[in-house]
């Protein structure tokens, strides 16, 4: 039996802040995780992205950045390190209210920032949203080029054997170049 800890919400709750609300980007709290939760696994749901667990968002707290409107997360987007010179974006959403006003780029940028901080040449993305990491310097590339990803994550996926995201990278130049 599946504990009621786990239970993905099927709709997203109604927001109680305008769409025309400004927005910031800020690194993620502990107080942020159970929106986090609602808004991945209601995405993963509707078989967009893997879900994820309250035990994993908490324990992936420090990875995350949020969009904030009044108060409320809109928004996030992760970078998860797979090997020293790989990370991968993931858990990238926005609220359907607040869709088409550019947060998904606002949200991953500063993880272009992030992985350069910490000497990570490349990013990567599994994604069914190609045209959106395309206009973000991504390109896809087959998925045997991410081992690290297969190993660590794949081969346990239920999506395995009809995988239907696209493996895309970006290059990060170094400070130097």
């Amino acid at each position: 039996m599946t504990s009621p800890l786990y239970q993905p919400p099927v709709t997203l709750p109604r927001l109680n802040v305008s769409s025309e609300a400004t927005v910031i980007i800020r690194r993620a709290r502990v107080s942020d995780i159970p929106r986090l939760y609602e808004m991945i696994n209601y995405y993963a749901l509707r078989g967009d992205m893997l879900p994820k667990t309250l035990d994993q968002l908490y324990n992936r707290v420090r990875s995350f950045n949020v969009a904030e409107a009044d108060g409320e997360v809109v928004g996030s987007a992760a970078l998860n390190i797979t090997w020293a010179d790989l990370a991968e974006v993931v858990s990238l959403t926005v609220h359907p209210d607040f869709q088409g006003r550019g947060l998904g780029r606002h949200l991953v940028e500063p993880l272009f920032d992030e992985a350069r901080e910490l000497g990570i040449p490349t990013i990567f993305a599994l994604t069914l949203q190609v045209g959106f990491f395309s206009r973000l310097g991504f390109r896809e590339v087959p998925k045997l080029r991410l081992p690290h990803k297969i190993w660590q994550d794949c081969n346990t996926c239920f999506k395995q054997d009809r995988c239907d995201e696209v493996a895309m990278v970006r290059e990060i130049p170094s400070e130097r170049a």
